[in-house]
């Protein structure tokens, strides 16, 4: 889990939420052989906003899990190690964009988010690593299916369909560094 701890390690939290999350998670990462492992209470997933700097927007999928719209995103595959490679590769799938790059290339938020029971799971935490991707082709999306709907919304649009809880951090910081 070498990838996964560096990540982890230069990671800067701000403030005692995302302290306590981040402290929570790189302890995770220590003390198991593979912290990705669904059948973890706690598990890690990689997600990533996708943006849009030429029309300043950002691209939300619906999830229907959790009936709202969130980043792209979700768990490692086996043998998967980075955070950043799970992030691009489900970005990837659930947009069809080819050409997303990092807008920087370290974590931009750690956070951990509750995840209601479903599809034969029990309710669980993800611990969610985040980055920015950019995409200079935003008219390329594909929705992955029919229900996981994607949106490009202006980043004031995104921050209030996010109505104010951790993904509004996300959109947050994604508007600084874009």
């Amino acid at each position: 889990m070498a990838a996964v701890s560096r990540e982890l390690s230069s990671f800067v939290p701000e403030g005692e939420v995302e302290e306590r999350d981040w402290e929570e998670l790189s302890a995770l990462v220590a003390a198991v052989g593979d912290p990705w492992s669904r059948s973890l209470p706690l598990h890690l997933t990689g997600s990533a906003l996708v943006v849009d700097r030429e029309g300043g927007r950002a691209l939300l999928r619906w999830h229907d899990r959790q009936q709202r719209f969130l980043q792209v995103g979700g768990h490692g595959d086996p043998g998967e190690t980075s955070a950043l490679a799970v992030a691009l590769r489900e970005a990837r799938e659930e947009t069809g964009l080819k050409d997303l790059s990092v807008v920087v290339p370290c974590l931009v938020q750690v956070v951990i988010v509750d995840v209601r029971a479903g599809k034969g799971e029990a309710a669980h935490r993800h611990g969610d690593l985040r980055y920015v991707l950019a995409t200079g082709s935003p008219d390329a999306i594909v929705a992955e299916s029919e229900v996981a709907v994607l949106r490009w919304l202006g980043l004031e649009e995104a921050l209030a369909v996010v109505e104010g809880d951790n993904m509004a951090v996300l959109v947050e910081r994604a508007r600084r560094l874009v």
